[in-house]
């Protein structure tokens, strides 16, 4: 286990130093997101070829702009090693509106080597070094400070590996002429729109709304992103604010007084006395529409035999080039080609050629 370096990131300016000469670190982040609608980053890992920085982001709370901002451009300058880097990006994101400028992901980057999809770093570091990495802190309260020794050295082990795992898998991939893939794959997760807030699609959440039609589903497009905007307001967890089940009751009934509101099962009073009128304003203002909300239809007989050979077609291509089928193209992106939907990844990039290309035709030709 390698030695850390704990900064401060309001009061202490190594961190320039220390990464000043660095093109590209390993990162990872621990955040808490139990009591909140955005998570709390609360520590940052950074792993540069000669040094591991534990860097604390909870005292640039007291900082000045300036500072924040310095900080942030030092951490983001570097291109980023990260191990299924959604989550690290949209909590630093959130902090401080910036992103690395480019990045490798090395769980994809395993997926496209024939790696199980979605392995862990520590499922990862076992394969490529044969290192047992330690499990006892996971459920840390990173918010707690000060954060002990152990804790720290723990936070560590998860960016000691990054730069040595990049390495040997860009080895791989070079082999295999699969770089430019890994790098394709993994600037997808620089998309804006993956971490920007979109309470209008929050509906898409909620199962128990799948199947609903005309004003229910309507309403609970509606409702949910009335709680989506509630909550970002008020940075509470979506379910503080109101449960699904009880959502769901509300589009169902279509409540028209409180007292109907009131008699939704699971319906708390302090959220009648709260929300109430606002609630139903939006129950009044909204009307059936059975063109804009009518559920998913079902595939028929044509479109399920389709389906079946579009599937047949990328389990074919997945296992001649030794990875997992949904790396290639998930169920769900070909069911949406089938309906018509040409904007997924299956039809750019490395997977167009691949077998997006061949896709096309039998949908050109069916």
């Amino acid at each position: 286990m390698s030695e850390y370096e704990l900064v401060d990131l309001a009061t202490d300016r190594s961190l320039q130093s220390l990464l000043a000469d660095e093109e590209r670190i390993g990162v990872d982040t621990e955040f808490m997101r139990e009591k909140t609608f955005f998570s709390q980053l609360c520590l940052v890992q950074v792993a540069a070829r000669k040094t591991f920085v534990c860097a604390d982001p909870l005292t640039l709370d007291a900082a000045d702009e300036a500072r924040r901002d310095d900080v942030w451009q030092t951490i983001t300058r570097p291109a980023w090693v990260l191990h299924s880097g959604r989550q690290d990006i949209e909590v630093v994101y959130q902090s401080c509106g910036r992103m690395p400028s480019s990045l490798f992901d090395t769980q994809i980057a395993a997926a496209l080597l024939g790696y199980q999809p979605q392995i862990g770093y520590a499922g990862l570091v076992k394969e490529l070094f044969g290192v047992e990495l330690e499990k006892s802190h996971t459920r840390a309260d990173w918010s707690k400070r000060p954060l002990s020794d152990a804790v720290l050295k723990y936070a560590t082990e998860d960016v000691e590996y990054l730069l040595p795992a990049a390495d040997l898998l860009t080895e791989k991939l070079a082999e295999l002429g699969r770089i430019s893939w890994a790098s394709e794959d993994s600037a997808d997760l620089l998309e804006i729109d993956l971490y920007d807030p979109d309470p209008e699609g929050s509906v898409s959440r909620l199962k128990a709304a799948s199947n609903l039609q005309g004003r229910a589903r309507a309403l609970a497009v509606q409702i949910a992103a009335w709680r989506e905007h509630e909550a970002i307001r008020s940075n509470r967890p979506r379910q503080w604010i109101m449960r699904d089940a009880v959502l769901i009751g509300i589009a169902v009934s279509g409540p028209e007084n409180r007292d109907q509101l009131a008699g939704i099962d699971g319906m708390p009073e302090s959220t009648v006395r709260r929300a109430g009128d606002q609630l139903l304003s939006i129950v009044a203002a909204t009307t059936h529409d059975e063109t804009s909300y009518k559920p998913p239809a079902r595939p028929n007989e044509k479109q399920k035999t389709l389906l079946k050979a579009m599937q047949q077609l990328v389990s074919a291509q997945a296992k001649s080039l030794s990875i997992a089928t949904e790396i290639v193209a998930p169920k769900k992106e070909l069911s949406a080609a089938m309906l018509g939907v040409r904007n997924s990844r299956v039809f750019r990039g490395w997977r167009l050629e691949s077998v997006g290309q061949a896709l096309l035709e039998l949908l050109e030709n069916d």
